[in-house]
């Protein structure tokens, strides 16, 4: 301001950029890039589901006890592991890895709220299914993966992924809480979409995994018969985003549910023929492409027949 001298001024700018940092540094905790991919599964969960329309505010209801509830479990992910975390190059940078944030009990008051109340929030406005499936992908990812199988078994992704398939469980039972057939082919779409997305960059990063003893599949077998695995995985999922109970959703979810599925299985072809740990990478990103797509599709299918208020 005029007339302030330039070192409080200075020292005022300092202080804002520093609690702007410190509240970015917090939010990264909840993996938000995450949970909202996972909130975007809900939602796409919703949209394929033969029902009612929702409401925008039972759209936003959903989305909101989803990604907070996903954060929560990301948070419990982060807070509970920062010794393994420094040890890893892809993890060493996370707040708790670093020291600039200290877990204790606040975080864990802070998870457990948040979960509670998206719980809640989700049984009170939409219904206690709902509900019950936020509850599960939440202590799916967050306790039962983290907490139990991460350092235990190989499976630990497979079982950590069905948090993904209660997230689109979730979205489904807003609309039908008798869950659908419908309902149970994306949940089991979602369900192999994990494996060979997160085995792809386990590939990549078997060196970091071994060092910090925590058991993934790439360690377990060789690069041809893992590339095998994360293919066959593939076909599978591809082949349920096209089984005729989704295909019902619309031409715009099924063109995307092709061409994604498409390119997946062909990133997935290349790391067959050359293992190699780009090529992994190169399958860790049509994996994402994938999701991205058929996401988009559902939820685009949706909005444009009204069955999704926007």
């Amino acid at each position: 301001m005029p007339g302030e001298p330039l070192a409080t001024t200075l020292g005022t700018a300092v202080r804002r950029r520093s609690r702007s940092s410190r509240t970015r540094l917090v939010f990264s905790v909840f993996k938000p890039r995450i949970a909202f991919e996972i909130t975007l599964t809900a939602v796409a969960g919703a949209a394929i589901t033969p029902g009612p329309a929702l409401s925008l505010l039972e759209v936003l209801v959903l989305a909101l006890a989803v990604f907070l509830s996903a954060g929560a479990a990301g948070a419990y992910n982060q807070v509970s592991e920062p010794a393994s975390d420094r040890i890893m190059l892809r993890t060493r940078r996370r707040a708790f890895a670093t020291g600039e944030l200290t877990p204790g009990p606040l975080w864990y008051a802070a998870i457990v709220g948040l979960t509670v109340f998206s719980v809640l929030l989700a049984a009170v406005v939409l219904n206690r299914m709902v509900a019950a499936q936020v509850l599960l992908g939440s202590l799916t990812y967050g306790y039962i993966y983290t907490a139990w199988l991460k350092r235990r078994t190989w499976m630990n992704i497979v079982i950590g992924g069905l948090a993904g398939s209660f997230a689109a469980l979730a979205g489904s039972a807003a609309v039908d809480p008798q869950l659908p057939l419908a309902a149970w082919v994306f949940a089991a779409a979602l369900f192999f979409w994990t494996p060979p997305h997160f085995w792809s960059l386990a590939f990549y990063g078997k060196a970091d995994y071994a060092r910090a003893d925590i058991p993934m599949l790439p360690n377990f077998i060789g690069d041809r018969a893992l590339a095998i695995v994360v293919l066959v995985h593939t076909v599978i999922l591809v082949a349920l985003t096209l089984l005729p109970p989704l295909l019902e959703t619309g031409w715009i979810y099924s063109l995307c549910a092709a061409g994604g599925g498409a390119y997946f299985i062909w990133t997935s072809i290349v790391f067959v023929r050359q293992p190699t740990r780009s090529n992994a990478m190169a399958n860790f990103h049509g994996s994402l492409w994938q999701l991205g797509l058929l996401l988009l599709g559902a939820i685009t299918s949706a909005v444009l027949s009204g069955h999704l208020a926007v």
